[in-house]
């Protein structure tokens, strides 16, 4: 990374963080696609945001000038950093009162940088990349197309995130402009202030939105046909990143529920751990750990129904509904769709009974409850070890076989409660969210992650 760019500097900054940063490897043209769809978000969002981004050179601006001034009428600032280049100045949107500009000398480090933060009370999101150096590109070199440039980074949701790297940025920008970090550090406060009461955006809609723009950049490459070795790689790139959106959603809606930026991690641990003690074959436990990951599409909470006549539709929780655009996740949003039924027909939302219940969704929906009360018991029970909240929640759950829960996975969950109180190592790991490709196909995501990562 470039010493004394935003990225080296947010890098530095989570070196010994719990969470450390996960950085991937993107093309152009992925990178195209997804600031796309997260700047077009801003059309359709509750609030106006600011919105800081860097561009490299203008004629990169230039290029996105006319879409940036309908984005500018809904925001209430929009900076743009880049290397002056002819007309960048004088296009229309640059003279917009809400567009500001950032001449980058050639030398700054962030000149060679791809950033795009979107900070309001209602919606967060981030690109945050940089190019690779002609020494990263090795043997093959700079790529012909401009579209097969890479790019070294990572992008999210987390407003956390978002709002360091915006602060970071805005004290870069006031080494040139300090009056605009003054109007921007004021903004900040009042987006701050405003975030607490707001109703926030969306997140199922705007990670439609993404895989919609990937997939179309996909059907632009194959509709194209080009005679490029690059080609496939290209294609992964897209298709990880559609991964990647729902993954990162998942992980910021467990994050609000339970506070916890392991729980993800966690349920899939155990979900996969189910897997393996009941013998399921590895492509059932792959979907069932893959289902663990994504598990957080679903609201907290299992309300019951009396009958099917009380949801009579099965329909699909919103965020659970993006799933369906990737025909490689369909079978997930099924499982999560069903992870709330009861073993005795009283769920939702289709009334499923016994085995009509798809059995990984039985498995993680008995997991997910499990776990969560068992750090409810740590939690409210003062002096209470692991292993005896373990044994009294396995007793509340043994007590509802029959009914909520199938009998046989609640006697395979003695097994695994069994197995933790003797030291049972899980293996807890965070998801390489930055491979997408890794959670169809650990293997194959590795070859991948070879071809895309620059050469050493």
């Amino acid at each position: 990374m470039l010493q004394g760019s935003i990225l080296q500097k947010l890098a530095d900054a989570h070196k010994s963080s719990p969470r450390p940063l996960r950085f991937g490897v993107y093309y152009k043209n992925t990178l195209v696609g997804l600031c796309h769809a997260l700047e077009d978000s801003i059309l359709t969002s509750n609030t106006s945001p600011l919105m800081i981004t860097a561009f490299q050179r203008g004629k990169w601006y230039l290029q996105e000038a006319d879409r940036y001034a309908d984005i500018a009428k809904k925001s209430r600032q929009i900076v743009i950093m880049a290397a002056p280049d002819s007309g960048f100045a004088e296009h229309p949107t640059s003279q917009m009162p809400n567009v500001a500009l950032v001449n980058l000398e050639a030398i700054d480090p962030v000149a060679q940088e791809w950033h795009l933060m979107i900070l309001s009370p209602s919606y967060t999101a981030m690109v945050l990349c940089q190019e690779l150096s002609p020494q990263d590109y090795g043997a093959k070199g700079l790529p012909e197309e401009d579209r097969e440039r890479k790019f070294y980074g990572f992008w999210t949701f987390e407003p956390g995130l978002v709002l360091e790297t915006v602060e970071l940025a805005i004290a870069h920008i006031a080494k040139s402009n300090p009056e605009l970090e003054q109007k921007l550090t004021a903004q900040v406060q009042e987006i701050t202030d405003l975030a607490a009461n707001a109703q926030q955006d969306n997140l199922g809609e705007i990670v439609s939105r993404v895989v919609d723009y990937l997939q179309h950049s996909q059907q632009d490459l194959s509709a194209e046909q080009l005679q490029t070795s690059h080609h496939e790689e290209l294609d992964i790139n897209l298709v990880s990143n559609e991964l990647q959106a729902f993954v990162r959603m998942a992980q910021l809606m467990e994050l609000a529920n339970t506070g916890n930026p392991m729980a993800t991690a966690e349920i899939a641990a155990l979900a996969e751990v189910m897997g393996q003690l009941l013998d399921l074959p590895a492509w059932q436990i792959k979907r069932l750990r893959l289902a663990g990951l994504l598990h957080g599409l679903v609201p907290l909470g299992v309300t019951t129904v009396t009958g099917l006549d009380e949801a009579p539709c099965c329909h699909l929780e919103p965020s659970v509904q993006a799933l369906r655009a990737m025909p490689r996740l369909q079978a997930i949003a099924h499982i999560l769709t069903h992870q709330t039924e009861w073993w005795n027909g009283k769920g939702y939302p289709g009334g499923f009974a016994y085995d009509a219940i798809p059995l990984e969704s039985r498995i993680l929906g008995l997991i997910i409850n499990f776990e969560q009360r068992v750090n409810q018991l740590l939690k409210d029970t003062e002096n209470l070890s692991k292993e005896e909240a373990l044994s009294k929640a396995l007793v509340e759950f043994q007590a509802q076989a029959n009914e909520r829960w199938d009998p046989k996975l609640v006697e395979t969950l003695s097994l695994l409660v069994m197995g933790l109180q003797q030291g049972l190592d899980l293996q807890v790991i965070p998801p390489r969210v930055t491979t997408g490709m890794w959670l169809l196909d650990p293997e194959f995501a590795n070859e991948v992650q070879t071809i895309l990562q620059p050469n050493s």
